[in-house]
Parts: structure tokens; sequence; C-alpha cells
């Protein structure tokens, strides 16, 4: 008998949420008896809530300090939080539950974990609910409610942070981090091994809200390096223009600058290696290519450990200032590359290239017979 999975998402808060939805999305086809239905979080309240989704990209790309405040209000008080959203969604989400009659519940965004849990108690309403965290280190306390049948968690960090905020171990399911399919290449030789003096193909990016200091980092590898350069600035049109302006005139075909793209696999593959913030999202889906990691920064609150992370499973180094990029690097590639080569075989031992499938698998085998009970008792 075929299941419904509904999926609470978001398209409007970075691109990551959308992105591990994408990754579950794509392993329906190889189950006929489940369907998905995702539904931004977000467009189920009213309008003042569209507007707080909508406001994290100029915050996120303009006020780093101004974010570190409102992630540190939101993890004092989580459950002010969820009776917020609650009030919000409540009406919308009900009509929701009415017509798509899900068979389980999915959330991929903190906003939407304890607001759906208060709203499915006080209807009585039982349908198995489960969180996927979509961080991996530094999380919400928002992610962490025990109300939920299943805590899916991408790291044995997340899932230790989810333990310090009460959740029994048993409830929480270590699955590694979801990355969209054609981020996984065919083979993993397609990614060479560094040799002495080659030209390289310097990769540089920011998550999707385009945000770091990509002209100095992409000037000091100009300056000191046999590299070509390739930027991507994502949403942010005013920086892609900048960049355009200040560094093309300079030093020509060496740059490539491109604003968001859909097509970002290409351009990770034929990297050979990348300078990015820490977004989980962007990290793994450069782990999952194979393409070596000089993370440059991260967004305080959520992300703040992650290049920490990175370093600790030699996935990628950290260089937060853009003088010492030379550096950095010069230290990848000496005695023939031995320390980038390295951490390609790092990547490649580490990545789970089935993650979605197991994560989509679980929730089918562990939902079914917590929908059957509930079924069975309310008849």
């Amino acid at each position: 008998m075929e299941k419904t999975l509904l999926i609470i998402s978001s398209d409007i808060t970075g691109h990551g949420h959308k992105s591990i939805t994408e990754s579950l999305c794509e392993k329906v086809q190889s189950h006929n008896d489940v369907k998905i239905f995702v539904v931004d979080g977000f467009s189920l309240g009213k309008r003042l809530l569209l507007k707080i989704g909508q406001s994290y990209g100029p915050i996120t790309r303009n006020s780093e300090n101004l974010w570190k405040v409102i992630w540190k209000l939101s993890a004092l008080k989580p459950h002010l939080v969820d009776n917020f959203i609650e009030s919000l969604i409540r009406d919308n989400f009900l009509k929701l539950l009415e017509d798509v009659k899900p068979d389980m519940i999915l959330s991929v965004h903190p906003n939407f974990n304890g607001s759906i849990l208060n709203i499915l108690e006080k209807q009585d309403i039982h349908i198995p609910f489960f969180t996927l965290i979509a961080d991996l280190v530094n999380i919400f306390p928002l992610w962490a409610d025990k109300r939920a049948h299943y805590i899916i968690s991408p790291t044995s960090e997340a899932q230790n942070k989810c333990i310090e905020f009460g959740i029994p171990d048993e409830k929480i399911k270590v699955s590694g981090f979801p990355v969209r399919s054609r981020f996984f290449p065919k083979s993993y030789n397609h990614r060479k091994f560094y040799k002495k003096g080659q030209s390289l193909t310097c990769l540089i990016m920011s998550g999707g809200e385009g945000v770091g200091n990509m002209k100095k980092i992409a000037e000091n590898l100009l300056n000191h390096f046999d590299c070509n350069v390739k930027i991507v600035a994502g949403k942010n049109l005013n920086l892609k223009t900048k960049l355009e302006m200040s560094l093309k005139a300079k030093y020509g075909d060496r740059v490539e600058i491109y604003g968001f793209t859909k097509n970002i696999q290409d351009l990770m593959l034929s990297a050979d290696i990348a300078f990015t913030r820490g977004s989980p999202n962007v990290m793994f889906e450069a782990i999952a290519t194979n393409t070596p990691l000089i993370i440059t920064g991260a967004l305080p609150g959520q992300e703040e450990d992650n290049p920490t992370f990175a370093e600790n499973f030699n996935l990628g180094v950290v260089c937060k200032k853009p003088k010492e990029i030379k550096y950095t690097l010069t230290s990848l590639l000496e005695n023939n590359g031995e320390k980038l080569n390295e951490m390609i075989v790092s990547q490649r031992n580490f990545i789970n290239t089935k993650a979605a499938e197991d994560i989509l698998q679980f929730i089918l085998e562990v939902g079914d017979p917590y929908y059957e009970a509930a079924k069975e008792k309310l008849s």
C-alpha cells in the first residue's frame, strides 16, 4: 500500500534545506510504495512568518553580528519560538493535513519541529514525526524535541548535542549528511592526485547567500599561484557585479564569475580545490565531489564549529584570513602535494554515498509500524 511522506522544508533560508529535501525526493524512484509531498514551512504562516524567513539572506549577508544575537536569543527560549510559529501556521497546517493525508511527517527545518508537534499533540493527531537535522555540530535546541518519534542526525557530534538537550540515545539515528546524487562522480578516479608544478583551478564559494571576502581571496590566489579562479557569488547580485568590475579588468580570462548556479556540481568536479565558508550543505557537496577544501569562515551560531569538524576528519583546512591563503595553500602543495592528496583520500573514506537512501529507508521502515499502531489504537 502506498504511503505519503510529508516533508516540511524551506526555499528561502539559504539553500541547504531545499538541497537536502531534493536528495530524498530523488530516492523515491526506487520506492514504488511511497510518494513525497513537500511544503515550504514558511508558506504555511501568515505574511509575518514569510517576511521572517525572507530576512535570513539579507541578515547573513550584511550583519553576522545581528545573526549571532538572533541565534542566541532563539536558543535561550525555544518553546517561545515554537509557540509563536504554532500560532502562525496552525490553520494552514491543519488544512494541509486534511488535503495531503500524510502517513509520516519529516521536518528538515528547526522552526517547524516543536511548532508542528504542538499542533499534533493538541489536536490529538497521531502521525509519526521525524526530524532530520541540517547542521553538523552546533545545533539549535529547536532541533531536539523529545516528542519526535526519531531525530535523524548527520553526525555523531550533532547526536551528542541532542543527548545534551535531553533526547534519549535510542531515539537518535546517525545517518551521514544527505547529498544530491549529481554531486557524486561516477568514479572517484576522476579526481587526479596533485603533481608538483601543475596549474590549479580554484573555486571560491560562499553558500547560496554569497557572503565572505571573495575578492581578497581571489587576489591572493591569482597573485601568488599558477591558477585560474572561478567565483560563485550566489544570490548576491551586488557582489557579483563588484567582483566583475574589480577582478575581470585586472586578471582577464584567469577569472570567471557566476551568480546563483544550478550546476555547481560541474564547477566542483572541474576544480582542484574549493574555498568556501563552513556551510554544511556546501561543505558536503564539495566532499561528495571529492574536492579538497579550504574553509574561509563560518556564520556564528550553527556553523561556527564546522571548520574544526572538517579539520578533525581531514576533510579540509581552515584559513580565515585572506592574507594567509598563500601560506595555507603552499603548505598543502609541499612535497608533491602530500597534504592535499591525503585530504582527497580522507574525503573518499568519510562520505556516506548512500545517506539519502538510508534516511528514506529508515523513515519508511520505522514510521510504518508507528502509523499502523496509531490507527489500531483509534479504531
